[in-house]
């Protein structure tokens, strides 16, 4: 892929991060779950979604939130494979995410259209993402992996970087995360309690949005 259409494939992941400022990271154990799910995030303000390819229902529930909630902008996270960035460009996600990136799965990202954020947690993986033509990263573990202190460290001898940071991200430092000035969004599952989701509290569930969002 041209340096022109990777820069383009950045402008729309960087659109659509910096609108979204919050993305839950959603493990959909039910697939009858997914819908009012997506539509009690949406309710609450919340529409980029991060659907991972944790459980058997997941490519079910993706296809469903696609199909029947079309305000909710949806990505799809934990892709490890090449054969999982075709399936998420299949179900007609909007973006993709991964946790990590070996050397096969960021040559795949590199040649298809389809926006993807490679995970990072060192230096070296952050180059090896950027001599490929990534330019936003999901900064992951975040907090197990040096928390801010260490992302800043990264934005020295990186700072065009921009990141997605998830792990050990939630309600009580979101917003210190966000007010980095190299963080675009940061992932989390605090919107998405797995106890809440199970109850079918959507109610809560737009509650937990709607206060992110503010």
């Amino acid at each position: 892929m041209t340096s022109q259409a990777s820069a383009s494939r950045d402008d729309i992941l960087l659109a659509l991060l910096k609108a979204a400022r919050v993305v839950p990271v959603i493990t959909i154990e039910r697939t009858e779950d997914a819908v009012p799910l997506a539509r009690a995030l949406v309710a609450g303000g919340v529409r980029t979604l991060e659907i991972t390819l944790r459980t058997a229902a997941a490519v079910g529930a993706a296809e469903a939130i696609i199909a029947q909630v079309p305000e909710a902008v949806v990505g799809i996270g934990t892709v490890l494979t090449p054969l999982d960035l075709a399936r998420a460009k299949a179900l007609g996600a909007r973006f993709a995410l991964s946790p990590g990136a070996t050397p096969e799965l960021l040559n795949a990202a590199a040649e298809t259209d389809l926006p993807f954020v490679p995970g990072i947690a060192t230096a070296s993986e952050l180059m090896a993402a950027l001599v490929r033509g990534f330019g936003v990263y999901k900064f992951f573990p975040a907090q197990q992996a040096g928390g801010i202190p260490a992302l800043r460290a990264l934005g020295g001898p990186f700072p065009q970087a921009r990141f997605c940071p998830t792990g050990g991200v939630g309600e009580a430092n979101a917003a210190e995360w966000l007010a980095e000035p190299n963080v675009v969004a940061v992932g989390g599952s605090w919107l998405c309690p797995a106890a809440d989701i199970r109850a079918g509290n959507w109610d809560k569930i737009t509650t937990l949005a709607r206060r992110a969002m503010q």
